[in-house]
Formats: C-alpha cells, sequence, structure tokens
C-alpha cells in the first residue's frame, strides 16, 4: 500500500509505500516437462489453467501475471521445466492494493527457491515489473513489485524509482495507518493508467527531460505552458515528489499532523490534476477525513477506485473508519471493507495479525 507517491514511480520518481498484513502464498513443484498448471483458491476456484513453457500467450485472466513470469524466466534461460502451483491471498482483488505484484512476487520467490534460481530481490522486482507490462497489458512502474520484494512491515520502503536505492524508514509509534477499499473496482491494465503514463511522458518530452523526475518546483513556470491536460499531469507528479520528500522527514520527526497535511495535498492533487479519483473514492476520503482522530487521508493505488489510506492517532483508526465506512454504505450502497488496521477482537482471536 502507497503512503504517499502516488503515479511517480513510472517518472522515475520518489515513492513511500508500506506494507500490509495480508499475503499472497504460493505451493509449487517442478515438473520434468515444460508444461505449467496453475489454480487459485481466490478466482474460479478448483479451476487448473495450463501452458507450455515458451507459448505463453495472453488470455485476459489472472494467469496472465504467471504466463508473463515464466515466458521471462524461460526467455533468459532461467527455467527450463514446468510446475504445478496452487495460489492463494488474502490481499483484496481490484483494491488499488498491489494483488497483481503479490502474485508475482510471490510465485517468482517460489520459483526461485524450487530451481535455485541466481536471482537477488531487487531483480525479481525487475521480473516481476516486466511480466507485467509485457502480458498484463499495465505500463506499471516499478513500486509495488519492490515494496513486494524487499519491503519490511512496520516501515516504509524510501524508494528511487530510478536508481532503485532505498532506505527503509520506521513508523512513529503515535501513528496508525488507516486503509479502506471503497468497494469501487480498480483495474490497472485499464485504458485510464495507461493513458496517464503516456501524458507524463509527452510532457517529459515537450520540457526537453528524460522523465518528470528531473523537473522541479522551480520548473512549474515553464510546466504551466504545456498545453492541458499536460500542465496538471506534470504539476502533480512534480508536486508529489516534493511531498514524498517532506513526508520522508515528518515520518523521521514523528509528525503525524504533518504527514497528514501531505496526505490531504496530495489527494486533491489526485483528483483535481491527476484525475484519478472518482466520486465515491472523494466521499470516503471526506468521511474518514473528518473524524477525530484522523490527520489526513488520500486515494491510493493507480486510482479510478479501489482503496484510500489515512493516518490516525494510535489506537482510533478502527473506530474512526468503522464510522466512515457505515455512513458512506448508506450514501452509496457498496461494500466498504476495513483492511488495516484490524479490529482489536478479531485480532486477539488470531483471525488478523496485529
Amino acid at each position: 500500500m502507497n503512503l504517499i507517491g502516488e503515479h511517480t514511480d513510472h517518472s522515475d520518481g520518489f515513492v513511500l509505500p508500506v506494507l500490509i498484513p495480508q499475503e499472497t502464498r504460493v505451493e509449487l513443484e517442478p515438473r520434468r516437462d515444460r508444461v505449467v498448471r496453475v489454480t487459485s483458491a481466490n478466482v474460479e476456484a478448483g479451476t487448473w489453467h495450463e501452458h507450455e513453457l515458451g507459448s505463453e500467450e495472453p488470455t485476459g485472466t489472472w494467469t496472465d501475471h504467471v504466463r508473463g513470469v515464466t515466458r521471462i524466466l524461460a526467455r533468459e534461460g532461467l527455467l527450463d521445466r514446468g510446475f504445478v502451483a496452487r495460489v492463494s491471498s488474502d490481499v483484496p482483488l481490484g483494491a488499488g492494493l498491489a494483488s497483481s505484484a503479490a502474485l508475482a512476487v510471490a510465485l517468482l520467490r517460489a520459483i526461485r527457491q524450487a530451481f535455485a534460481l541466481d536471482l537477488d530481490d531487487v531483480a525479481l522486482a525487475r521480473v516481476a515489473q516486466r511480466a507485467e507490462r509485457e502480458m498484463a497489458g499495465a505500463n506499471v512502474g516499478i513500486m509495488d513489485q519492490m515494496a513486494a520484494s524487499v519491503g519490511a512491515l512496520g516501515e516504509a520502503l524510501f524508494l528511487d524509482c530510478r536508481s532503485l536505492a532505498y532506505q527503509r524508514v520506521p513508523l512513529p509509534d503515535a501513528m496508525e495507518l488507516v486503509v479502506v477499499d471503497s468497494g469501487v473496482v480498480h483495474r490497472h491494465g485499464s485504458g485510464g493508467y495507461n493513458e496517464r503514463r503516456a501524458q507524463c511522458e509527452e510532457a517529459a518530452r515537450l520540457l526537453g527531460v528524460a522523465a518528470l523526475r528531473d523537473v522541479t518546483a522551480a520548473d512549474l513556470p515553464r510546466i504551466g505552458s504545456l498545453r492541458e491536460p499536460l500542465a496538471r499531469r506534470a504539476r502533480h507528479v512534480v508536486s508529489e515528489n516534493e511531498r514524498v520528500l517532506e513526508a520522508v522527514h515528518a515520518l523521521r520527526a514523528g509528525d503525524v499532523p504533518g504527514l497528514g497535511e501531505l496526505l490531504d495535498a496530495s489527494h486533491r492533487s489526485l483528483r483535481d490534476d491527476f484525475e484519478v479519483s472518482t466520486e465515491e473514492v472523494d466521499l470516503l476520503v471526506g468521511l474518514v477525513r473528518e473524524q477525530e482522530a484522523v490527520h489526513g487521508a488520500r486515494i491510493t493505488g493507480g486510482g479510478f477506485g479501489g482503496s484510500i489510506v489515512a493516518v490516525a492517532d494510535a489506537g482510533e483508526g478502527h473506530h474512526a473508519a468503522a464510522l466512515a465506512v457505515a455512513e458512506y454504505e448508506q450514501r452509496t450502497g457498496l461494500d466498504a471493507k476495513v483492511l488495516l488496521p484490524p479490529h482489536v477482537l478479531e485480532a486477539l482471536a488470531g483471525n488478523d495479525p496485529l
């Protein structure tokens, strides 16, 4: 889940994701031939899908994430035998919480172990990213895959998406993260995501830079001269990069209200300049933000639905989110879910990790 730094990774910028406790698991057994058979406990449970190494083609199903991984590994001579794999996950699908990256990284970890591949965690993330680009049709950045591969619970991952250098930043004890699935399904492979990336690339070309990472707040007058919507797209990326750097300082200083202000500003930018929010998500952000214990909230993930993230006072997050969700569901008829923090009783019963 990305705390802040949205739609900056595909412009070589800065991001600040955190891990959530939900997991994707892959059980894998090597085969002697080149056949790959996979099934999922979450999608079409009990249905097996099959393909042969080297003959992978897109199908428009969840198995494209598997096919993308095996095609790249086979093409690069890293995998010459098939396998049988079972996938299970409690990462919500279509919630903007990197379920596809979780699948690819979990699968690659299983393959790495089963076939003794010489593939470090960063290289693994790169393969996962390429798989989603080449087979699933989403021109994604590297953030989700890096977070799933090298991130740690209880910390934010401050990542430079150009160099892939990263630092782990502990989350303050006084802060509690709130994550709510809006019930509006998000899909990375949809046209809106790829269109935004293409607009950022065009803006960078017109500004004469390799990527919008190379433009700073001092260049805002030049950005303003671009045609719309390129000016607004570029303004979001530039301002969001600045917010990530400020958020790192806020975390290290334990400045929860200051971090909350940055989340609020990020949502306004994503809503107005990058135009990836929805009416329902805006409503949910507003309702969560109205809660006394909440210091800031925004949409998280690729946009066009999905989840929101908020920062609240420690121990107050679930209650605040539950109040907001009750009103949200009444007004929209949608089924929203509080994913983080878990309810205390559920956590004590062992049904959710603390």
